[in-house]
């Protein structure tokens, strides 16, 4: 009887072991498309999204925007068998009180969020983000860098965010990003992005500098694609995952963009894929114990896509032009899985 007992307990641990939920980090990357309040902000180019401005900016618009955003961040988490995105990077986020507002509504609240944002030199007054759920990670530094140009003091950009947290015990580096855009063209503009590029690396390589092993996740909406030299020269981020070794980043991104033909916004009947995950070689190294990178995607639903007209298929954006559509952003959200 002794051994018996001893054997139903130990197939009991057995199948238990094998079949109880996987622990699991949702990290998710959204451009929001211009989150701004409907105050007057003296310091920042804010002026189109007041109720005075061409947008007519008001509250009740504030709050679809508000509801529309929530859903979304609600759905990854849905989509991947969680309640939400455990960490959540964004851009184009005006401020700390639109951050709180998003994060208060109603399908976000139980999520149990808290934020980090720093106001940068940017002249439109919006800049990156982090949420995170406060029951999974805590907070152990954050700190934002801007991106300073030498030989054009007048110019001015969204800072990088580095914020590090442990989660199960595990030290993680979130770094969020929004590149330089395109304005004046794809090749003029190119050289302020890699520079950018060349500034997350300092920091990726400050964070090695200090752990040869540091587990980092870079996101954000880089304005190039997974194929552009910012991302493959300045930031060095391989595409072939048999590739990375110690000291390396890894882009997931770039197979999905390539092999697939997935994009996260399309402009002139051509989809980029802006919207990236970068990952340090912890994350998909079976030689180093944790989590690992399970998965990444385009969270494209149908219902962020434009239904009808000369852009059907394109994401459903917030404004075409200085009409308001009641829509989402003119960006689909991005995502990556780790699991222990």
């Amino acid at each position: 009887m002794k051994y018996l007992i001893l054997v139903v307990v130990l197939l009991s641990l057995f199948f238990t072991s094998f079949h109880s939920p996987k622990k699991s980090i949702l990290v998710a990357f959204y451009n929001v498309e211009n989150l701004y309040d409907t105050i007057d902000d003296p310091y920042y180019d804010d002026e189109e999204f007041l109720p005075s401005g061409v947008n007519k900016w008001n509250t009740e618009k504030y709050r679809i925007k508000l509801n529309n955003l929530s859903k979304v961040i609600a759905d990854i988490g849905k989509t991947n068998n969680m309640s939400c995105p455990t960490v959540m990077g964004m851009c184009e986020v005006e401020n700390e009180t639109v951050l709180r507002d998003l994060i208060n509504t109603p399908l976000l609240k139980a999520c149990n969020y808290d934020l980090i944002i720093y106001n940068s030199r940017y002249r439109r007054g919006v800049d990156v983000a982090l949420i995170y759920q406060k029951d999974r990670m805590v907070v152990v530094n954050s700190k934002a860098y801007p991106l300073i140009m030498p030989n054009d003091t007048s110019f001015n950009t969204r800072d990088q965010l580095l914020v590090s947290g442990i989660i199960d015990g595990e030290l993680f580096h979130f770094i969020v990003n929004h590149w330089p855009s395109r304005r004046g063209g794809e090749e003029r503009s190119a050289p302020l992005r890699e520079a950018a590029a060349r500034l997350c690396r300092h920091i990726v390589d400050s964070l090695f500098g200090t752990d040869s092993l540091a587990k980092i996740i870079i996101m954000g909406d880089f304005n190039d694609d997974p194929t552009n030299k910012s991302i493959l020269v300045h930031l060095n981020a391989k595409p072939d995952k048999s590739k990375v070794k110690k000291g390396d980043l890894y882009n997931p991104m770039y197979e999905i963009f390539v092999k697939k033909g997935i994009g996260s916004l399309a402009y002139n009947d051509k989809w980029n894929l802006f919207d990236q995950f970068i990952v340090s070689y912890p994350l998909i190294s079976h030689n180093i114990r944790g989590y690992k990178l399970i998965k990444a995607a385009v969270f494209n639903a149908s219902y962020l896509m434009q239904k009808e007209g000369q852009f059907a298929g394109y994401p459903f954006r917030t404004y075409v032009g200085n009409t308001f559509t009641g829509g989402y952003s003119d960006h689909f959200p991005s995502y990556i899985l780790l699991q222990k």
